[in-house]
C-alpha cells in the first residue's frame, strides 16, 4: 500500500493504549498474529473456503456477495465472486493469470473484506520496521492490547486479544476490519466473522460458512487456458490526494453549506474510489470536525468527474483519502423569531430555538465486572456519538481520555438510546458527547 509506506516514512506519533505490563515490539506482536491466523501464508495447508457477505443493517442492500476460494499456494489459487453488478472468476497458476469479469467495477467495500479474510495485516513488513513497543497480549484479564499511530491527518489502530495475541481490529487509511469468532483450522486460529462499518448506520459482515483442508488437488480447477492481459484486468491503485485533484475535470473547491450548529471551521475527509472511466463510485466518510457536513460533502464529491487513471499503460481504478478545510456559516445566532402576530405588540413576540441538541433517553454504563478491560481501573473517557435523524447512534469515536478504557466506553455508548436533535423544526443528524467516569 503506497500511501501506508509514505506515511511511515514521516515522523509519527505512536502510543500504546495500555501502559502497564511487559513491553514487546509491535512488529513482534503483529507477526505472531499473522502466523497464527493468516490462511494464505506460504507453507499453509491448502484449503477450500466459502463465505457470505451481507449488510446486517439492511440485508436487501447492494452490499452482499458470495465468495468461494480454492487455495494451494500463493502461486496457485482460484476465487469466484458473485455480487450485484459484478461476478468474477480469478485463477492464478504460476505467472499465468485468468480473470473473467461481468461488470467493470470492483467495489472498495468488497475488496476490504476479501483482504481481511485472506491477508488481515497486509502492511506487516512495514510494521516490523516501526520502532514501537506495545504491551504483550496475555491473560483473559487483558482482553485487548492496542497500538495507535497519528499523523496530522490520519489515525491507525491495531488491537490484539489477550489469550493468544490474535488480531481483533485494524484501522488505517483505506482498510479497516474487526475480527471475531475464531476457530481452529489446521494449525491456525481463523476468524470466521469479519465486520466493517464504512459509514454511520452501515455494518457489512463477512461470514466464513465453510473452511476445509483441500486434501486432493483437482488441477483442472487451476488450469489457465488463456491468460488475461494485465490491461484487461480490474485493478485498483491507492494514490495520493494530489493525484485525485490533478485528475479532476473541474474545480475541487467546496462551496460549504450553512450549518445549524457545531464548529464552523475545521477539517473533513472522505475516502473515495473511482472506476477506470474516472467516475466516483464510492465516497465513505472519514473524520469530520462537524458531522453535519459529512453528508453534503459526500454528495458534492460523488459528482466529481476524473480523467481516467493509468498505471504502466493500463487503465486502473483509484482510491484515495481526500481532505478538506471547511469554513461554513451558522444559519443564524441559534434563535429564530416567529412571524409577528398582526395584533400582538412587539414586546410579546416569542423567539423559539432554531436548534435543539440531541438528548439521551437511555444511558448505559460500561460493564466493568471481572473479565472486562476496565475492571478495577479509574479514569474518564469522552465519547462522540453521531446521533442520526431517527435517534439511532451512528458512528462512535473517542475524543479523549484514558486509552485503557476506550473499548468499554464505546461498547456502552453503542447501547445508549437518544432523541434526535432538531434543526428548523425537523429531526437532524448531530453529534453528542458522552462523558464516562470510571
Amino acid at each position: 500500500m503506497a500511501t501506508w509506506v509514505t506515511v511511515l516514512g514521516c515522523a509519527l506519533g505512536i502510543a500504546a493504549f495500555v501502559s502497564d505490563g511487559e513491553k514487546v515490539p509491535l512488529g513482534e506482536v503483529a507477526e505472531s498474529a499473522v502466523q497464527q491466523s493468516k490462511l494464505t501464508l506460504r507453507g499453509s495447508k491448502p484449503f477450500h473456503l466459502k463465505a457470505d457477505i451481507i449488510e446486517t443493517t439492511n440485508p436487501s442492500s447492494e452490499y452482499q456477495a458470495k465468495v468461494e476460494e480454492y487455495w494451494v499456494s500463493p502461486e496457485k489459487w482460484r476465487r469466484t465472486i458473485e455480487a450485484p453488478g459484478l461476478s468474477q472468476t480469478l485463477i492464478v497458476n504460476g505467472d499465468q493469470v485468468s480473470e473473467k469479469d461481468t461488470g467493470n467495477y470492483f467495489p472498495w467495500w468488497l475488496n476490504d473484506l476479501l483482504t481481511a479474510m485472506m491477508d488481515p495485516l497486509p502492511m506487516i513488513e512495514q510494521l516490523k520496521q516501526v520502532n514501537s513497543q506495545i504491551v504483550k497480549p496475555q491473560g483473559s484479564n487483558r482482553p485487548n492490547t492496542c497500538a495507535e499511530f497519528h499523523t496530522q491527518i490520519d489515525r491507525w489502530i491495531f488491537c490484539f486479544e489477550g489469550s493468544h495475541g490474535l488480531l481483533t481490529s485494524v484501522f488505517f487509511r483505506g482498510y479497516d476490519a474487526e475480527f471475531g469468532d475464531f476457530k481452529s483450522f489446521a494449525d491456525k486460529r481463523v476468524a470466521r466473522l469479519i465486520l466493517i462499518d464504512p459509514e454511520p448506520g452501515t455494518t457489512i459482515q463477512a461470514r466464513i460458512t465453510e473452511l476445509a483442508e483441500l486434501h486432493q488437488i483437482d488441477e483442472s480447477l487451476f488450469a489457465v487456458l488463456q491468460a488475461t492481459p494485465e490491461r484487461e484486468r480490474i485493478r485498483s491503485v491507492k494514490v495520493e490526494e494530489s493525484t485525485v485533484r490533478g485528475l479532476a475535470l473541474s474545480s475541487t473547491e467546496i462551496s460549504w453549506p450553512t450549518v445549524g450548529g457545531g464548529p464552523t471551521t475545521g477539517k473533513c475527509a472522505v475516502y473515495i474510489s473511482a472506476d477506470r472511466a474516472g467516475h466516483i463510485r464510492e465516497v465513505w466518510p472519514e473524520d469530520c470536525d462537524n458531522a453535519g457536513l459529512q453528508d453534503p460533502l459526500r454528495d458534492i464529491v460523488k459528482k466529481w468527474q476524473l480523467k481516467p487513471a493509468a498505471d504502466h499503460g493500463a487503465a486502473v481504478q483509484i482510491e484515495a483519502l481526500v481532505t478538506f478545510t471547511f469554513d461554513a456559516k451558522v444559519v443564524n445566532d441559534g434563535l429564530a423569531p416567529k412571524p409577528p402576530d398582526a395584533e400582538a405588540e412587539p414586546h410579546t413576540q416569542v423567539r423559539e430555538p432554531l436548534m435543539v441538541q440531541p438528548r439521551v433517553t437511555k444511558m448505559v454504563k460500561p460493564d466493568c465486572s471481572l473479565g472486562h478491560s476496565c475492571h478495577g481501573k479509574h479514569g474518564e473517557v469522552f465519547v462522540v456519538v453521531d446521533v442520526l435523524s431517527d435517534g439511532k447512534a451512528g458512528d462512535i469515536s473517542v475524543r479523549s481520555g484514558d486509552p485503557q478504557l476506550f473499548d468499554d466506553a464505546i461498547k456502552a455508548a453503542r447501547q445508549c438510546l437518544f432523541e434526535a436533535g432538531i434543526l428548523l423544526g425537523k429531526p437532524t443528524r448531530m453529534t453528542y458527547v458522552l462523558k464516562y467516569q470510571f
